[in-house]
């Protein structure tokens, strides 16, 4: 099967333009829907008759295109290369990036020519703008005199130019939409490079390659605005702060030959090189923000207990959330979050890992003094659970893969731990930055990046946050690619039915959830594995068989002993466990978690056979850690990273809840306790 010759130009088009939309290639090709859709099912037929990805189209006529398409498209050498028009969101971006460089005053004339657009559309892409301006308090006025020009707060137009420079060059063609709305000179943008190139080596750091490439732009730009005398106006600073910095006398290198910039705009690229993030550092463990570390140390003890997870060598974790966080810190501090950059999903498996997270960045939301927001959380819950792999694989006999990220430390971790995960059979080698990648001395097999990498390694480009089907896409690739074969997709549920049609089975959930960690442990697809709506709920683990009752206890170890019987009685964990509860160094207030409710837990290295929970209500409350008086005792056994989190979750949620709390006390047997727990036993 053959494409004809327009459907082949649409191909191309969209797979080097993803953001282009079905208007706007109606207008460019003279098409109208009817032949648009009559091209792109022809074209979809033909992906399906070589087992590509096909071309999703939404309801808002933009285009999906998956990064395995992209990746064998540009693969191809009799591809060629689409001269394209712009998307809305590159004709926004182009409008925004004149609007903050302009010399000259800017009239509907100047975007209609460089844009080459009609006056209807540009003045709806005006309208697009200033919804972006929005949420920055900045304004796009209009006045025959001047035309068209920002007026806001200068610090808040720097924030915005940042922002917009960053996403512009994420786009596909945003760079050379960039550099026409700018009319920046190469030549000063090399210039830019070769010099933030002698502050990483005058700070002992490598910038991370998406900032690394927008730092140019960045700076050429916040110089043309103050030679335009568009000064910043004095902002909540801290001068000390600033000027103490490696950071500061870096920036004394950059404007070494730029003339009189005034103390305030040099604190200001100050900042923006403390806000930039780092892939590494020769310092990496150095203090330099004083207390910053033992904020860190109390948010990983947080998270710990309330996700009933050991975290392995912390100290290493602290230095690598330092790296992360330092930058991060400056950007929320004095306000410099980019607001259009928040994940809207994250994926399945760190969705209660997230939660839980979340809530255990209470110590650094103090020590910053400001609420941390989604998108900063949302990296750091990627750090963690980037850290919760696999670890002690053998080298010997395995295929070696590296994992290729330009977006820095959380996102790489994050693509490495779903790809330890997704191949067990691998070896990761570790993640690089692009620049890395190029000069990476060790042997390696398979290359998997968020964005295409030249290399005569077998490569596949893969989203940062893959959902089920994506991870299934790739692991039949990959698979087909490396050993010839794809693997038997047994389903955990079509297993759980045959098993039921020729046996008796006492207890479902158990076996389900023992079933989901061997057939992970035996490098199953990724199908096989629990999915959000299928992991455990509280009622699933304190039921009936799980409840007990009783007038009091001795001590708080006689309560836990009690507490666990139902565990030891079925075998879920050894004696071992349990005494490894009561070792003083597990003596900790955080294990409670509200309205007398503990929640006692080890290493489950330390005898955890299955994941599972038992529960005991004391009619009189037992004394525990000198000043806690506890009157429900939860023993939790978790040996799977994830199993246990949306139970553990719904156990907070009721523990807060104290009409829910009091009916339990007041509950006159086992069986109502269970009916009660199975009511809150809900996301709702």
């Amino acid at each position: 099967m053959q494409l004809d010759s327009r459907s082949t130009k649409l191909l191309n088009e969209v797979v080097s333009n993803p953001g282009l939309k079905s208007d706007d290639l109606e207008r460019k090709h003279d098409l109208n829907r009817r032949q648009l859709k009559y091209s792109f099912d022809k074209i979809n037929d033909w992906l399906d008759s070589k087992n590509l990805p096909k071309i999703k189209r939404t309801r808002q006529g933009t285009f999906v295109i998956h990064p395995v398409l992209v990746s064998t498209l540009l693969q191809e050498e009799d591809v060629p290369v689409q001269e394209t028009i712009p998307s809305e969101q590159e004709r926004v971006h182009m409008i925004l990036l004149m609007l903050l460089c302009c010399e000259e005053d800017l009239s509907l004339f100047h975007f209609t020519s460089v844009l080459e657009f009609s006056k209807n559309t540009i003045l709806n892409d005006l309208k697009k703008a200033q919804t972006y301006l929005d949420p920055y308090e900045i304004e796009i006025q209009y006045s025959r005199r001047h035309g068209y020009l920002l007026a806001g707060k200068e610090f808040s137009i720097r924030h915005a130019l940042i922002a917009l420079v960053n996403q512009c060059l994420s786009l596909p063609n945003g760079k050379r939409y960039l550099e026409k709305a700018t009319a920046l000179a190469k030549e000063e943008i090399h210039g830019f490079r070769r010099k933030i190139e002698d502050v990483e080596v005058e700070l002992g750091l490598q910038f991370t390659d998406d900032r690394m490439e927008a730092m140019p732009y960045i700076l050429a730009l916040t110089l043309k605005r103050i030679q335009q005398k568009k000064i910043i106006e004095p902002f909540s600073i801290h001068y000390d702060e600033l000027s103490d910095t490696k950071e500061y006398r870096a920036t004394e290198l950059i404007l070494n030959d730029a003339g009189d910039i005034p103390i305030v705009e040099r604190l200001f690229i100050t900042l923006h090189l403390l806000t930039t993030n780092v892939y590494s550092s020769e310092n990496e463990a150095e203090d330099l923000i004083p207390n910053l570390r033992q904020a860190l140390r109390e948010m990983l003890v947080l998270f710990e207990k309330r996700s009933c997870i050991i975290l392995k060598d912390k100290e290493q974790l602290l230095n690598k959330l330092l790296l992360h966080t330092k930058p991060a810190y400056y950007r929320m501090k004095y306000r410099l979050t980019d607001v259009h950059d928040i994940h809207q999903t994250v994926s399945s498996e760190f969705f209660e890992l997230h939660r839980i997270a979340r809530q255990a960045m209470q110590p650094l939301e103090e020590f910053i003094g400001e609420p941390i927001p989604e998108n900063e959380a949302m990296y750091l819950s990627m750090l963690l659970g980037g850290w919760l792999t696999k670890q002690g694989d053998s080298l010997q006999k395995k295929i070696k893969a590296v994992v290729v990220c330009p977006k820095g430390v959380s996102i790489s971790r994050l693509m490495l731990s779903q790809l330890n995960e997704l191949f067990p059979e691998f070896i990761f080698l570790e993640p690089l930055s692009i620049r890395e990648f190029q000069t990476y001395p060790l042997h390696y097999d398979l290359v998997f990046s968020s964005v295409y990498v030249q290399t005569e390694k077998r490569l596949f480009i893969i989203s940062p946050l893959m959902d089920e089907t994506e991870k299934h896409r790739l692991r039949k690739q990959v698979m087909t690619e490396t050993g010839g074969f794809v693997p038997t997709d047994m389903q955990l549920n079509q297993l759980l039915k045959i098993i039921e049609k020729h046996a008796s089975v006492e207890d479902k959930d158990a076996l389900a959830v023992e079933l989901g960690q061997f057939l992970r442990q035996e490098n199953a697809a990724p199908g096989d594995g629990p999915t959000e709506s299928e992991t455990p709920n509280l009622s699933d683990f304190l039921h009936e068989g799980t409840i007990q009752r009783a007038r009091g206890a001795t001590s708080w170890d006689h309560a836990v002993r009690i507490a666990a019987e139902p565990l030891l009685a079925n075998q879920w964990v050894l004696p071992s466990y349990i005494e490894a509860i009561l070792s003083p160094e597990e003596q900790d207030p955080y294990i409670i978690i509200g309205s007398g409710v503990a929640i006692p837990h080890a290493d489950p290295e330390k005898g955890v056979k299955r994941v599972a929970m038992s529960l005991l209500q004391l009619d009189e409350g037992v004394p525990y850690a000198g000043d806690h008086m506890v009157h429900t005792i939860v023993v939790i056994a978790a040996p799977d990273k994830y199993q246990h989190l949306k139970a553990l979750r719904q156990l907070v949620k009721l523990s807060q809840n104290r009409e829910a709390m009091h009916a339990l006390t007041e509950a006159g047997s086992v069986a109502e306790m269970a009916s009660l727990i199975e009511a809150h036993s809900t996301d709702d």
